[in-house]
C-alpha cells in the first residue's frame, strides 16, 4: 500500500490509520446504497453476443459498477499482493470473507482493503468477479465495514 504516514503520529497507531484510510474509503463510500440494493441481483452485468456476427460474447456492465470500480481505482486501496491476506487468513469462499470482515478491527484495514483487491483487480482479467462481489455482497459489506471502523475510531479520537 502507498499510503505513507505523514510523520505527525505513531506508524500504524489508530489515528495513523484513520488518517490513511479516510479520503481513500470517502472515494468509494457513495456508491454503498447501489452495492446494498443490487446484491442478489444478477443483472449487474449481461452477456452480450450478436448471433450475425460470429464473435465471442462479452459482458456488459451496468453504468454505477462501472462508476464504483473506477472510484476504487482510483484510491491507494488496492494491493496486487491480496492473495497473501487470503493465505494467512486462511479465506477460500465468499462465507469466510463475510466471516473475517465482521469480526475485523481497525488493525486490520490493510487486509479489508486487501479483499476489495482481489475482487477489483481480478474483474479487469475475469469478466464474472464484479458482478459477483455485488451479488454475493462481500464488495457492499467491506465498504461498509471500513466506513464503520474509520467512523468509531475518528469519534473516538
Amino acid at each position: 500500500m502507498s499510503m505513507e504516514n505523514d510523520n505527525n503520529v505513531n506508524e500504524n497507531s489508530v489515528e495513523d490509520i484513520v488518517s490513511r484510510y479516510r479520503p481513500q474509503v470517502d472515494k468509494i463510500i457513495p456508491y454503498v446504497r447501489w452495492l446494498k440494493e443490487n446484491s442478489a441481483n444478477a443483472d449487474v452485468a449481461q452477456s452480450y453476443s450478436s448471433s450475425d456476427l460470429k464473435s465471442m460474447p462479452f459482458p456488459v456492465y451496468d453504468s454505477n459498477l462501472l462508476a464504483f470500480v473506477k472510484a476504487c481505482q482510483s484510491t491507494e486501496l488496492l494491493d496486487r499482493n491480496y492473495v497473501y491476506v487470503y493465505s494467512r487468513n486462511h479465506l477460500n469462499t465468499a462465507k469466510d470473507e463475510l466471516l473475517y470482515i465482521n469480526d475485523a478491527t481497525i488493525t486490520d484495514m490493510d487486509d479489508l482493503a486487501g479483499i476489495l483487491s482481489k475482487y477489483i483487480l481480478s474483474g479487469m482479467t475475469k469478466g464474472t468477479v464484479w458482478a459477483e462481489g455485488v451479488r454475493n455482497g462481500v464488495l457492499c459489506r467491506v465498504v461498509e465495514k471500513m466506513d464503520e471502523l474509520l467512523n468509531f475510531w475518528a469519534a473516538k479520537g
